[in-house]
C-alpha cells in the first residue's frame, strides 16, 4: 500500500475524521521514521520494529489518538514515549503547521526514557524538518517535567499500570489526556480519553488496545 491509499483507507474506515488530522497524515512521511529495512512496509497499517524491543505504532492507532486529543493550532502538547518520532511529527503538523507563521506555532515536547531511542527520534525529526517544533527530552516521562506552564494535551504511547499522577498535575484545566492502561500483553489494555475539569477527571473508555509497557517510576518494573 502507498501513502495515498493508506490515508484513503483510514478515512473510509472512519479513523481519520477531521481535515486537520488528514492534512497531518498527508504531510508526515512515515517512511522517514522506520528503519531502512522496513521502508517497503512503511504505509502498511501495522506496527513495525524500531529497535530496542520497541515499535512504531500502526497508523490507524496514531491518528485515532490524534482525533481523540482534539488538537488545535498553538497548543502545548506533551508526548510520553517518543519512539522513532513519527507520532510527535503528526501532532506538530496540527499544533504547529508547516505553513503557519512561527509566531503562531504550538509546541510538542516528547519524552523518551531510552537514550538510544531519544537520539533516534531527534535524528529522524531533524531530518524530516521538525526540530524547531518538536523538542526531544531523554527522561522518565511517567514522572512528568518541571515546566513553567500547564500543558494542553498529553498522549502516552505505552501502557501504564494506572494514570501517572504527575501527568494529571501537568495537565491544564480543560486539558485532555489519551493513555493506554493495563497489563503488558497482546490485548486487554484500555485506551482511555481523560478530560481534566477542575479537581475532577472525566474518563472515557475508547477501545481495547495492545501497547508496549510504560517504563519509569509510574510504569511497569
Amino acid at each position: 500500500m502507498d501513502h495515498a491509499r493508506l490515508i484513503e483507507s483510514l478515512i473510509r474506515r472512519g479513523i481519520i475524521k477531521t481535515e486537520k488530522v488528514r492534512r497531518a497524515a498527508e504531510r508526515v512521511k512515515r517512511e522517514l521514521f522506520v528503519p531502512e529495512r522496513y521502508r517497503g512496509a512503511a504505509y502498511e497499517d501495522i506496527p513495525l520494529p524500531i529497535g530496542e524491543d520497541q515499535t512504531i505504532s500502526a497508523p490507524h492507532m496514531v491518528f485515532m489518538m490524534n482525533e481523540l486529543l482534539d488538537l488545535e493550532e498553538g497548543q502545548l502538547v506533551l508526548e510520553v514515549g517518543s519512539g522513532s518520532g513519527y507520532h510527535a511529527a503528526t501532532i506538530a503538523e496540527i499544533v504547529a503547521p508547516s505553513d503557519s507563521p512561527p509566531s503562531r506555532w504550538g509546541t510538542v515536547i516528547t519524552v523518551e526514557i531510552n537514550p538510544k531511542l531519544a537520539s533516534l527520534a531527534f535524528e529522524n525529526l531533524s531530518k524530516a524538518g521538525y526540530s524547531s517544533r518538536v523538542h526531544v527530552i531523554n527522561a522518565d516521562g511517567s514522572s512528568g517535567l518541571p515546566l513553567r506552564r500547564k500543558v494542553d494535551r498529553i498522549v502516552v504511547t505505552a501502557a501504564a499500570p494506572q494514570i501517572p499522577p504527575p501527568l494529571i498535575e501537568m495537565l491544564a484545566d480543560g486539558g485532555k489526556l489519551v493513555i493506554p492502561v493495563g497489563s503488558p500483553g497482546f490485548w486487554g489494555q484500555d485506551l482511555l480519553l481523560v478530560e481534566k475539569r477542575g479537581d475532577n477527571l472525566i474518563k472515557k473508555h475508547i477501545t481495547e488496545v495492545a501497547f508496549v509497557p510504560l517504563r519509569g517510576r509510574y510504569g511497569w518494573s
